[in-house]
Order: structure tokens, then sequence, then C-alpha cells
């Protein structure tokens, strides 16, 4: 076994493994050879070699067109790792709805963006609403902010390049250098925000815990007229209590 990025604890063969499902999951669970090596940067042998053991195993399979899909083994784990999410992030949501009165959200990054995995409405009838699993940009959100700030400043800046930054309220963010200051302040901090940058009326606070690729944000959303300045500040010690003691 050798190991990636001079690190002894990983395993190159598994990274590898992992890196072209990651890239599949991105195309929508269908890629071809020649795409899944322009993703991953392997050689067409070694995708060849790695997918067909993971078609063996089922986590892979091949149709007609000799294209890559998503095996049918992939469906159970993916089912059983929703439950255990929802399992230890529903009390931590919880909380922060309990203390905040606003929705609480939690989500991880995912490849250049963030996918949210798990949420407890508030209880008021006007309250935010995002959909489980929906992947949104990371320059506009909370959450996608929080999670950046985690990464070097050239990290990001190559993934703006990638993704560029669509603006969709007159408050979003729009300029790389823009968002590197205020990585920095996120840092400095301790905590993001967004202030109607993703929807306009909605203002929304996130941290992070953990680190790496298991980090994940929690954030605390809500109307600009309930979820005032203030309240969002008072927020940011629930979120942080809430979050205490939580291992993702």
């Amino acid at each position: 076994m050798s190991s990636s990025n001079g690190n002894r604890g990983r395993v190159q063969s598994v990274d590898r493994a992992f890196a072209l499902l990651e890239s599949l999951a991105r195309r929508g669970g269908r890629a071809s050879l020649g795409e899944l090596c322009a993703d991953t940067g392997l050689a067409a042998a070694t995708v060849h070699r790695l997918c067909g053991t993971l078609a063996e195993t089922g986590h892979l399979r091949r149709d007609t067109r000799r294209d890559y899909l998503l095996g049918p083994r992939l469906q159970r784990i993916g089912e059983v790792a929703g439950r255990a999410t929802w399992s230890w992030a529903t009390p931590v949501l919880e909380a922060v709805v309990e203390g905040t009165g606003e929705t609480a959200n939690l989500a991880v990054r995912d490849g250049d963006g963030v996918v949210y995995l798990a949420q407890v409405p508030s209880p008021h009838s006007m309250r935010m609403f995002t959909e489980v699993g929906r992947r949104v940009h990371v320059h506009c959100t909370a959450v996608g902010k929080a999670l950046a700030a985690l990464d070097h400043d050239d990290e990001v800046r190559a993934m703006l390049a990638r993704t560029g930054m669509p603006g969709y309220t007159d408050s979003t963010i729009v300029e790389p250098d823009t968002l590197i200051q205020e990585l920095e302040r996120i840092r400095r901090v301790g905590f993001a925000t967004d202030e109607s940058e993703q929807e306009e009326g909605v203002r929304c606070v996130a941290i992070t815990v953990g680190a790496g690729a298991a980090a994940v944000a929690v954030s605390a959303s809500g109307p600009e007229a309930r979820f005032t300045e203030e309240r969002r500040d008072a927020a940011v010690d629930v979120l942080r209590a809430a979050v205490a003691h939580l291992h993702p």
C-alpha cells in the first residue's frame, strides 16, 4: 500500500477510488473513461483498473455505451449514511432552533460548492426553507464562506476561477479580492454571515466544526425583519454551544 500527498495515513488507491466516485457524482452519476481521467488527472489504465474493481463489487456499472455509472450498492450506503447523519445532526439543529427561533441547517463542502445535509425548520409561520441535498455556491452563503475560510487563499481563488461568482442580489460579493477580505474577517471572528447575499431579505450566520474534508457548517437563518443584527450576533453563542460536543 502506498500513501498519497506524503501522508502515511492515507492509502493512494482508496483516495483514487473515491476521487472517481466523487467525479461521477458531480457529473450526475454517469461519465466516460475520458471524462474520469480529465476530472481526476489519473491515467486511463489506472481509471480502468479501479473502475473495474468497483464494478465487480457493484459500486459501479457500465452501460451499452461503455460509460461508467454509479452502482446500486451505493444507494444503500447513501441511505444508511443519511440516517446516520440525521441521528447526530438533529439534536444539534434542534438546539439551534430552540435558542434562536430560526431555521437551522447543516452543510458540507461538495467539490467547489456546498450541499445541505440536514435542516430543522423554525416554528414561525414565516421561515426559511432550503431543500436538503441542495447544492449552492460558496461565495454567497454563510455556510459556504464559513467552510471556505478553512482553505488557503490561493485554493479559494482557484475555486472561484472555476465556478465564477454569480450575483444573486445587489449584496452578493462578486469580486475575488472582496471575498478574500471577507474570509480573513471570518477567520478572525470565528463566524460567517449572509446579509441578503443569496436571497433578498434573508439573514444567516454560520460556524464550522471539524477540520479538512470532515468539516461541517451549522447555521441559523431567518427573515431580516425578525432575525436582526443583534439577534444574529446572539445566535453565534447558541451555535457554538450546540456544536460543543459534536464530532462529525
